[in-house]
Parts: C-alpha cells; structure tokens; sequence
C-alpha cells in the first residue's frame, strides 16, 4: 500500500508539471464488465512508440479536446506502409474502426511517451492483445488509463486478420474470434484492471483516498 501511495503522488506531481493529463477512454461504464466486442487490427512482433505515434506529434497536448482528437488521428501512423496496406485510422478520418489492437512480442517498445496509448485511446482504441508488451508501454497505460493492456501465450498475431470481428472477456480470460469461431486463452489483468478502470494511476488514487482531491 504505501508503495502504491509513493507511485501515485510521483504520478500526480509529474501528470500537474506535464499538463498531459486526460479523462478515461476505455468506455467502460462504472461497474460494467470488462468486455469489448469489435473489429481487429493485427500487428506484428516489436510494435514501437515511433510507429504508434512518431515524434513530430508530441507537440499535440492530449487535455486541449482539438488536439486529443488530432492526436488519434495520427495513431499508428509510423507503421510501414509496405508492410501495413490498411491503415489504423482511414485518410482523413479522425477514428478508427478498429477497437482492438493485436499485437506479437514486446509491443510499445521503444522510447517512454504517454503519448502512445492516449493516440490510440483518443483513435477509439480500446484493449490491446500481445504476447509482451515493453514495461513502460504497460506502465503508461496504466497511468493515463486509456487502454486495456492484455497478454496471451497463444500466437494470436499470426492465427488472427485484420478486419475480423472478436470478442476480448477480459472477465473469462478468453478473445473470441466470431469470424472463425476460435478462442484464445489470455492473462488477467490481476491490478492493472481496476486502476484503468477508474481513469489511470491519479484518478485510482484519488478515489481510493491515496491522494487529497483537487478542490
């Protein structure tokens, strides 16, 4: 417990000096269960930042509402065009349709931005599934709240296609491919779930009383 109050004060001094801070976009309705239903994007093995949201875009501050918005758009944009013909988030569109995002190995490695899960949070994204994800990737969207990290052991990101309709239960533990009707074990979240759930790391503190309020 006081390891916890320590990251969510450090949590709250960096969020206020940074002014990145912004509300819960994992549409989850309080006391709904964790599941998400909805068309699949399929990535590859060591998905980095760059390739979720490049540099250039850092400039964008995710509490400005227009820039949160610009900011989605150019989610995933740095993935290479031939290895990726479809796109993340259609030309000039502001959203994606894909809500889930598959990916392979150590996805959102790279260098540390909270900036990466709030661009795929602020495109419509709502849970990852991966084999690994880089530490500061699964930290962050922790810390903003924005995204459901998932882990499997099974090699989704090569059984799995872009544009198929699937179910990720992050209650049973299990994503559902309705397309071809399989299923794939997955990890817990275990106390990943409730910190996204209430927003990220500052909003969890704030409702568990581990930090005073803002009046």
């Amino acid at each position: 417990m006081q390891l916890m109050q320590q990251r969510c004060h450090r949590a709250a001094v960096s969020s206020r000096s940074r002014a990145v801070r912004v509300e819960a976009k994992t549409y989850k309705a309080p006391d709904a269960p964790r599941i998400v239903r909805g068309t699949c994007y399929v990535t590859k093995d060591n998905i980095d930042t760059d390739q979720i949201i490049p540099a250039e875009y850092l400039t964008l501050v995710p509490s400005k509402p227009d820039e949160y918005e610009k900011l989605g758009s150019y989610a995933m944009i740095g993935l290479p065009d031939d290895e990726y013909k479809t796109p993340y988030v259609a030309e000039g569109e502001m959203k994606t349709k894909y809500t889930v995002l598959i990916g392979g190995q150590n996805f959102g490695c790279g260098s540390s931005r909270e900036h990466a899960p709030v661009a795929i949070g602020a495109a419509g994204g709502q849970v990852v599934v991966a084999e690994s994800y880089a530490r500061i990737f699964f930290r962050n969207c922790m810390s903003t709240g924005e995204l459901y990290p998932v882990e499997t052991d099974a090699r989704i990101c090569e059984e799995l296609k872009t544009g198929e309709d699937v179910t990720v239960d992050m209650e049973a533990n299990v994503l559902i491919n309705h397309t071809t009707g399989k299923e794939y074990p997955l990890k817990p979240l275990g106390d990943a779930g409730p910190v996204i759930d209430a927003g990220g790391l500052f909003d969890y503190a704030r409702q568990q009383g581990m930090i005073k309020s803002a009046v």
